[in-house]
């Protein structure tokens, strides 16, 4: 019988359509649902999930409904940051190498004016991970890979190969905006091992950035049933003078199922493409999720 492993990392959300009969698209926090309000957190810390072999499910369990959410959309924290955490990165210890340094605060400056995201591009690890919308992610163990399904950008996928194959060298290897992804599991963590991305994807939703360099490598680990830890390493020499480590939790948000998220409907943001003339910003929405 397949087996299939579904976790859905997703914003609930509800979108208050500007045209009737409009998809759901690029939009911000504040049309997400109520499922999202801290006061309905659930408040009972149950025991992570495992299935019959005793492996960590990262999904929903049988008979129930619901989805993984971001708590904060940030990788590294400053001064402004909504719930940091003790172990956060703060802005200031990032290695970065200086023109690397600059092109971030230049983009923080223009408020995502630049980001790929907002014009409906696929996104690398964590500014994957922490859209305001999500995705799901689905093990086939027949065929040993894992697909990520992206809900909250250009409806692209990855694939995670689990099979134990090494990545493409050379030639073989063809850059992309996802890159090319491996995983295994280390105990009760699912590792994914990922190189071969292009630069024209930002690491997180505030600007990092990254090159053809980037070798990225991201660790999932529910440590309740309530909580997935996302950790990514960051190591690209093009871009900073050492690897670096941050991450950010995610919590379960019980009885909630994804909505057709259709990125280029409805699309908000293509507004924000505007030169650095000092023409005021026109914006329909505060932010990109």
């Amino acid at each position: 019988m397949r087996t299939s492993l579904i976790v859905t990392i997703a914003g609930a959300f509800v979108l208050l359509p500007l045209l009737s009969g409009t998809s759901s698209g690029q939009n911000n926090d504040a049309f997400l649902g109520p499922s999202l309000n801290r006061n309905n957190r659930p408040k009972e810390i149950k025991p992570t999930p495992r299935l019959p072999d005793g492996r960590v499910n990262l999904a929903t369990v049988p008979g129930e409904k619901g989805h993984w959410i971001r708590t904060r959309r940030e990788l590294v924290v400053d001064a402004n940051t909504a719930n940091p955490l003790p172990t956060d990165l703060k802005v200031e210890n990032i290695p970065f190498q200086p023109w690397a340094k600059a092109l971030f605060e230049y983009r923080r400056t223009k408020d995502d004016r630049d980001s790929p995201h907002a014009r409906c591009k696929p996104d690398a690890g964590p500014r994957e991970i922490g859209t305001a919308y999500g995705f799901e992610m689905v093990e086939f163990p027949e065929t040993q890979r894992v697909l990520i399904f992206d809900i909250g950008g250009p409806q692209t996928f990855r694939t995670i190969h689990m099979d134990g194959r090494p990545h493409p060298n050379g030639r073989d290897q063809s850059p992309s905006y996802l890159g090319h992804s491996i995983g295994w599991w280390e105990r009760d963590t699912l590792v994914v091992d990922t190189v071969g991305f292009n630069e024209r994807t930002w690491i997180d939703a505030e600007g990092l950035m990254h090159t053809d360099q980037y070798h990225q490598t991201e660790r999932f680990t529910r440590t309740d049933f309530n909580t997935l830890k996302y950790e990514v390493t960051v190591d690209d020499p093009g871009a900073y003078t050492s690897k670096w480590t941050a991450g950010f939790l995610l919590r379960w948000t019980a009885g909630s199922e994804l909505s057709e998220y259709i990125c280029q409907g409805n699309n908000l943001n293509p507004d924000m493409t505007i030169g650095d003339d000092g023409t005021p910003l026109s914006r329909a929405n505060g932010f990109t999720p």
